[in-house]
């Protein structure tokens, strides 16, 4: 708790993301209903503000998701890839009013840097190439304008031969002039405010 109270008091976002990164497609809808809730509650305490998104654990959107989604009134959702940029999400032909900010395996740190013991495979990439491939998605992305929106783990990052390629990379985006780091609401208002109107 003291941790997402920091977090919060450090002025970062604090979003849902399950209870205990519960792979949600294998729960019943009132089981994914009471647990996001659940999770949504106890950050609202703690962080002292509501949270108005949620990245599903693992990236798992179930059935029910995006109908829970509506129901708590949340701004974005970042679980689903079906694009490099923002857009709304849209339910049997009509515009919900929540945002999509997509997510790729090619920009989260697991696919990389995650080990699973039980596994023979035991996935490992060098710092220096994982930092070279997502400074050239950034680059792209920055060519485009567009979104360069990473996932990161604090216990698969958080090794100095991953921070300090993490770093290079933030000092490098920095770098260019015209970029702007926000947090998750921010990007998705900024979305909703500047998104063509279908009138």
């Amino acid at each position: 708790p003291d941790d997402v109270r920091a977090i919060a008091a450090a002025g970062h976002e604090v979003g849902l993301h399950g209870w205990i990164h519960e792979r949600t497609s294998n729960l019943a809808e009132a089981d994914e209903r009471e647990l996001t809730h659940r999770a949504a509650d106890v950050l609202h305490k703690l962080a002292g503000q509501p949270p108005v998104g949620l990245r599903t654990a693992s990236w798992d959107f179930s059935d029910a998701t995006l109908q829970i989604m509506r129901e708590m009134g949340l701004l974005y959702d970042c679980s689903m890839m079906c694009d490099d940029e923002p857009y709304e999400l849209v339910e049997d032909g009509a515009p919900t009013g929540i945002v999509e900010l997509p997510v790729e395996w090619i920009k989260d740190d697991y696919p990389y840097f995650g080990m699973d013991r039980l596994s023979p495979i035991r996935p490992y990439t060098a710092p220096s190439l994982v930092g070279d491939i997502w400074r050239r998605e950034f680059d792209g992305a920055y060519v485009e304008r567009g979104l360069f929106l990473l996932t990161m783990h604090p216990h698969i990052i958080g090794h100095r031969s991953r921070m300090s390629v993490l770093d290079e990379l933030v000092q490098h985006i920095r770098s260019r002039p015209g970029v702007w780091f926000a947090t998750h609401a921010q990007v998705a208002r900024y979305v909703k405010d500047h998104a063509p109107s279908s009138a």
